[in-house]
């Protein structure tokens, strides 16, 4: 395996990726001086940071959900191929398709471009803009789903089985465990593109997250919080809420509900039976093994440099390619609801 040696002015640390020249940080799992935010997903966004450089919709989640000051004049706030100069190094934003305001961060300095995507998924998604490829020296990539065996079915497949479901047992509900930022209103977008106008129930929790949603523009249609809801109103009907609260006293409330959850996990049939789903639905916000593969290739990239998931997979396809490749084995990069 040929290791690629590591650029002068980007380092690697356990806890994030440093930009020397800049004097700036990408995605810090610990509070810093300055830090590049890719996306608003606690593995990625977190408070505690003097300054931070994201997408105004990124901003507005780390608003909501970590108390960040959007509109502070230490934050900064740029639009996909917007961007900043700091250090000598040009900063722009592109389009990561995993969330609403998920952004690849390209730099370019020294004659050298290196992109760090962040998470980022290739398939449509209405509820934010589509992966945008952009040619570099050095390509930072995830790999959640590293491996061969995810390749993951087409959307519109998995939400005609959510459906069917819900017709096949109208006294019932289907319960649909999705992560809060993303997941939710992707199912739900999802579901009004295929049709499904009816009312959609939401946890409590999700309520904010999907108001956040429709201020920046993502219809998602009626939708109805179960604790104001009558038992019987929700039989036939749809109800999402975050995974943990699948198996807990709140879903005593429901009539009858047949559990599924919306993850790429869902491939793995042992992890839906760990967690007791009875209707598996694999909807990803990352990209599978063959969109990994074709975007580096896309991409080709001098260098990939590998990290936050199935490293050492993705590092051999590389080898095999002969694609000089590195796993950058950084931490805290383990949320496993929001897959």
């Amino acid at each position: 395996m040929v290791r690629a040696k590591t650029t002068s002015w980007i380092e690697p640390h356990p806890q994030g990726l440093y930009v020397r020249p800049a004097d700036l940080w990408i995605d810090p799992s610990q509070p810093v001086e300055r830090a590049v935010v890719t996306h608003g997903h606690a593995d990625h966004a977190r408070s505690g940071h003097a300054s931070v450089f994201a997408t105004p919709e990124t901003l507005a989640i780390m608003a909501l959900r970590y108390g960040v000051d959007a509109g502070a004049s230490h934050n900064a706030a740029f639009a996909y191929r917007d961007g900043f100069e700091r250090g000598g190094v040009r900063f722009t934003f592109h389009p990561a398709g995993h969330v609403l305001g998920s952004a690849q961060i390209a730099m370019d300095h020294a004659g050298e471009r290196i992109v760090v995507t962040g998470d980022y998924k290739r398939r449509p998604d209405p509820t934010c803009a589509p992966f945008e490829v952009v040619p570099c020296d050095i390509f930072v990539t995830e790999a959640t789903f590293g491996l061969p065996v995810f390749r993951h079915p087409p959307t519109a497949d998995e939400v005609a089985k959510l459906i069917a479901a819900v017709r096949a047992e109208p006294e019932r509900c289907i319960l649909v465990g999705a992560y809060a930022l993303g997941k939710a209103q992707r199912v739900i977008a999802e579901l009004r593109a295929a049709g499904w106008d009816a009312p959609i129930f939401i946890h409590g929790a999700l309520e904010r997250m999907c108001a956040l949603y429709v201020e920046h523009g993502v219809e998602l249609g009626e939708l109805r919080l179960v604790g104001e809801t009558e038992k019987d109103a929700m039989r036939g009907q749809i109800v999402l809420a975050p995974p943990s609260a699948l198996n807990d006293r709140w879903s005593r409330r429901l009539p009858d509900p047949v559990t599924a959850m919306a993850s790429g996990w869902m491939r793995v049939r042992q992890r839906a039976r760990q967690r007791m789903v009875e209707l598996p639905l694999v909807i990803s916000d990352h990209a599978d093994w063959d969109e990994l593969t074709a975007t580096i290739a896309e991409v080709n990239p001098k260098e990939s440099w590998i990290t936050h998931g199935s490293e050492e997979g993705l590092l051999r396809w590389c080898e095999l390619n002969q694609r000089k490749a590195r796993a950058l084995h950084l931490v805290g990069r383990d949320l496993e609801e929001e897959a």
